[in-house]
Parts: C-alpha cells; structure tokens; sequence
C-alpha cells in the first residue's frame, strides 16, 4: 500500500474521530447550557414575581394602622397599593413569559384571589370605621380569621416557590447527568485518537518513512559530495520513498551533466557581472562620448567573436554616424542614411549572409566591391537603439562563422536595450534641467537659474574685484492690463519684453523671469552709470512697443526700473533686493522711469 493512501486513511479517521469528540463537546456544553438556563428560568420567575408578598402584607399593615390612628396618610397608601395590587395580568403574563408551568400558575393565581379577597374584607373594615364602628373595624382586621388568611396566602405563595424550587432542581440534574456522559464520551475518542496517532507515528513514520529516509540521506549526502560511485539500495515497498530512490538514481546520472553545465552557467554569470557593470557605468555618463567609450571597453569583451560599430543619430545632418568600434570591423560605413538600413525602417533586429536569406543593408557595402559580392560576404546583425519609440542609434554586429547562438544574440539585444536607456536618460535629464533653469513663456532663464548665476558671477567677482551691475524692472499696471484685455495678451506683452531685454545683453542666460511681470538682468563688468543708460533705453524700447486689440491699439506699455551695482551700492548678497528697493521708489514717484539705488556710506561715487 502507498504512504499516501495509509496517510489518507488515517487522516481520514483521525478527522472523523475529531469531529466526534467535537460533536461529544458540544454536546456536554450544552447540557452546561441548559442547566444554565434552568437556573436563569428561576431567577426569572423569582423576578416577576417579587414583592407580591411583601405588597400582600404592606396592605394589611396601611389598613390596620388607619383604623388604628384614624390618620388619612395611612389610608391614601392603602389606596395606591391596592391600585398596583390589583395589576396581576400584568404579572402573571411575565410569569408566563418566564416559562411557568400551569400548575405554578394555578397556585400562584390561588394566592392572587386570596389576596383580592382580603383586600376586600379590609375595604369592608376602612369602611366600618368611616362610619364609626370602630370596634368592628378592628375587630375585622385583628381576628384569628383575618391572621389565619394571612398564614394562608403566605403558605401558598411559599408553595409556588417551592415548586420553582422542585423544577429547577430536577433540571439542573438532568443537565448535569448529560454534561457528564458527554464528557465522558468526549474524553474515549480523543484518547483513541490519542492512541491511532501513536500507531501511526510508529508503523508509518518509523518504520515505512524514517528508516528508508535514513539510507537515501546518506546517499544524497554522498552524491552532494559530488561522490557518483555511491550505490543505492533496492526498496521492496512500491511507495512514495521508492519513487524518491528512483529520482536520486536519475540524480545520480544527470550529475556529470549538471558539472558541465556549471561551467557554462559560470561563463554566463561572467558575462552578466560585465553586462551589469557596463549598465552602471553607462547610467553614470553625463555625454554620448562616454557612452561610447564605456561601449568600446566593455562590449569587446561580452561578445569577444563578434566585431562591429554602435551608430547614433545626427539631428542636425539626419544621419547615423559612427561613435564608436571594436575588433577591426570589415563592413559598415562610417555614416550613412538611416533608410540605407533595414533595421532602422523596421524598428526591429535584422539578420542577413551567412546562414541567414535576407535583404542586405545597404550601409555595409564596400564601395570598390560589386554588389553581388559584398551581399554575401559577411553575415551581420543590426540591431536599432530604441527609445520612446524613436531610433536613436544603431548596435552593428559582424557574425565571422556566418552564425550566432541564442545566448550571444539575446546579449546584443539587452546591450542594446540599456544603450539607448542610458542615452534616453541621458537625453530626458538634460530636458529636465532646460526646463527647470527656463521660463516656459519667454524663454528667458527662471528665478532659479538666476540664483545660480548670481552666485557664479558673485564668486568671480570677487577674484576679479569687478563690479555687477543689476537692473530690475517692472510691468506698469499689469494686472489691470491683464484683467481688461485678458491673459493671451498679457502673455504678448511679456514676450516682446523679453525679446526686448535678450538684445541687451552681451550673452545668453543673463536676462531673467523673476517672477509675474519682474524682469532681472545682470551685468557683470558693468558701473553704475552705464547700468543706469541701459535701463534708459530698455525703458524707451518698452515704451516704442505697439499692440493691436481687436483692431484697436492699445496705449503705450511702461515699465519702472531699479537699478543697484555691487560693491557700489550694497553687498552682493543683497544685489537684488537693493534692485528691488530702487523699483520700488520708481513706482512710488509715477511709474515709467529708472531709479539708481542709494550709494552707501564710505563708498566711492561713481558717475
């Protein structure tokens, strides 16, 4: 028999057996319920029946003490106790409710009339008194007959809650026998299961599993060892561990197999630590000259067989042009037309010579060789460097024995792959920084840039003692401008200032968007006089500006300039806030116009 129908078998009994002593459990807790519930029935019943006869007595106590002192306090609680004595429906449906039985009604509804009747023998005695036969009244509430009803409606109250007693009593036992036998029942099928677990423990796991285990460990341990002259004993039993000693067998065999495949994965893994270091140096390049000098180091020796070139796209000729070879290449020329090549027109790897029938590139023609001749001279593979979905180069690979394995080719392809990765990445973070360091609507250089090259500037400075010279301006009434004639001219106006400022400055980058309709420029070498004339006319140019709206022009724009020079005027780290201050003053005096910072004490007066 197979180890897994003997492990199902008694897996099956051993869950059987457990659902037993479950349902055996569940059982003996519910006897413990039910006693529960008897004992909760009692109190239950003892609640809605409570102060019954304390209420019964209570009312003979107000009678008598009325027709005692004669004091109307006594009698208005009679009265209201009779009221609530007199409510019995109300408690007998709670004694119902709490599941009494009908001979437990009956005598506690014998108490209840008992009860009604003496209240009406005292009314008769209150009444007796209120029309002055006092000694009747008392007579009627004092008498042995009037202290026997009283013993009487006590002694069957007293019943009622000695059969709840009775009751109770017997269903608690009965619970409690049930509970027992269920528990003992219970506590049988786990010591069985107690003892099947043993027995299988012993028979299955010792003597079926553990010791043939034994004798195949020793023979992995052996064969782990890289030791294949072990031999592995028969095994009579046609189980799961004889399948285990055929597999070790088939182990045994495969395992000169396994080391020469360790050799290759080996090799392998040597090509892909290269792979992945030439991939790190890459991300790391910061220019298209480094990515082809990582390329010529390092793909030589991934592909040691294999000569050939890696191309990149020339946007300004709209060619590919070679940046890079290896191993002395035969075919391919140095530029061509990126049409000239298959792979690029597909935008997928091409394959032709050798063992391989297909169109050939026409990029790797010899130019003194016919045509015939040079199709079928050398097989090659190219393989287009992708990014975004757009060629960007070009992997040019020469295959000597007309052919190329799997493993090399899937190699060219990952190379591929992280080439035009590392140039796409190469090419996105420089956007980024274009787009960081520039103002989207003017072109001009951000806030930003402007600090960076304050900074620069300010550090030259310092070794050249040359001045710098800052002029700030100001868009008159821009906002109303905006609000009257809308964004999209506003946006107009901020263009032609920009044009405006970009041809007064002796180089790019130095023309700034400080923020809304601010504008900074920066002149380094520049005194404050003639910072001061080239504010004058870059204002008079703003204000030379014609603009059309609806046909109708629009009156003049002006602009208010400050002006400040370092060291002149103010350190340089407050070059653009003493600017800021003479902007400010221009608008304060009427706007179109250009302010000169203060000089500072103990400086130079410069013209």
């Amino acid at each position: 028999m197979r180890l897994s129908t003997i492990t199902n078998t008694a897996y099956v009994t051993t869950v059987a057996l457990s659902m037993i002593a479950g349902a055996a459990m569940l059982m003996a807790s519910n006897a413990i319920r039910m006693e529960r519930a008897a004992v909760e029935r009692r109190h239950m019943l003892d609640t809605a029946t409570s102060g019954l006869d304390r209420e019964i007595f209570y009312q003979s106590e107000k009678a008598r003490e009325y027709v005692i002192s004669g004091n109307p306090e006594y009698l208005e609680d009679f009265n209201a106790g009779v009221v609530n004595l007199n409510d019995t429906r109300a408690m007998l449906g709670r004694v119902n409710d709490a599941g009494a039985r009908q001979e437990e009604l009956s005598t506690l509804m014998t108490a209840v009339d008992m009860a009604k009747t003496l209240v009406n023998d005292q009314q008769r005695a209150i009444e007796a008194y209120q029309a002055g036969d006092i000694e009747t009244a008392r007579q009627m509430l004092f008498s042995d007959h009037y202290e026997g009803e009283l013993s009487l409606i006590d002694s069957t109250i007293m019943r009622f809650q000695a059969l709840l007693d009775q009751r109770t009593q017997v269903d608690v036992e009965q619970a409690i026998i049930r509970s027992r036998f269920w528990r003992v029942m219970s506590e049988v099928v786990l010591a069985a299961t107690a003892l099947m677990f043993l027995c299988v423990l012993y028979f299955i796991l010792k003597r079926r599993i553990l010791r043939p285990v034994v004798k195949l460990s020793d023979v992995v341990t052996r064969l782990a060892a890289e030791d294949f002259s072990v031999e592995i004993s028969e095994f009579r039993h046609m189980d799961e561990i004889g399948d285990m000693a055929e597999a070790v067998k088939v182990f045994r065999e495969n395992g000169l197999e396994r080391l020469r495949l360790e050799e290759k994965l080996e090799q392998d893994l040597k090509l892909r630590n290269l792979l992945s270091r030439m991939t790190h140096r890459m991300q790391a390049c910061e220019s298209k000259k480094e990515v082809a000098n990582v390329v010529r180091l390092f793909l030589p020796a991934i592909l040691p067989g294999f000569p050939g070139r890696m191309y990149l796209f020339d946007e300004n000729n709209s060619v590919m042009r070679q940046v890079c070879d290896w191993r002395e290449p035969l075919g391919s020329a140095m530029t061509f037309d990126p049409a000239e090549c298959w792979a690029i027109r597909r935008g997928a790897p091409h394959r032709q010579g050798g063992e391989q029938t297909d169109m050939p590139c026409q990029h790797m023609f010899k130019p003194d060789a016919p045509e015939e001749q040079q199709a079928n001279e050398i097989a090659t593979l190219c393989v287009p460097l992708t990014a975004q979905r757009e060629v960007i180069g070009l992997l040019y690979c020469e295959m000597p024995e007309g052919v190329i394995s799997i493993e090399d080719e899937h190699y060219v392809f990952m190379m591929a792959e992280n080439i035009a990765l590392s140039l796409a990445n190469m090419h996105l973070r420089e956007e980024l920084h274009d787009q960081a360091m520039e103002d989207s609507l003017t072109g001009l250089s951000n806030r930003r840039k402007m600090e960076q090259r304050l900074g620069t500037l300010l550090s030259d400075a310092r070794e050249t003692t040359q001045p710098i010279s800052c002029i700030m301006l100001d868009v008159d009434n821009f906002k109303s401008f905006n609000d009257t004639f809308g964004h999209e001219m506003g946006d107009r106006v901020l263009m032609e200032v920009a044009s405006v400022l970009k041809s007064h400055t002796r180089e790019d980058g130095l023309s700034f968007r400080y923020g809304g309709e601010e504008f900074v420029l920066l002149l380094p070498g520049v005194e404050p006089g003639e910072a001061v004339r080239r504010a004058e006319i870059i204002r008079k140019e703003i204000s030379a500006l014609h603009f059309m709206f609806n046909g109708t022009p629009i009156d003049k724009i002006t602009a208010s300039f400050g002006v400040a020079t370092t060291p002149n005027h103010c350190p340089g780290n407050k070059l653009i806030m003493t600017a800021d201050e003479a902007l400010y003053e221009s608008k304060e005096n009427g706007r179109n116009r250009v302010t000169k910072a203060m000089l500072s004490q103990g400086e130079d007066m410069v013209a």
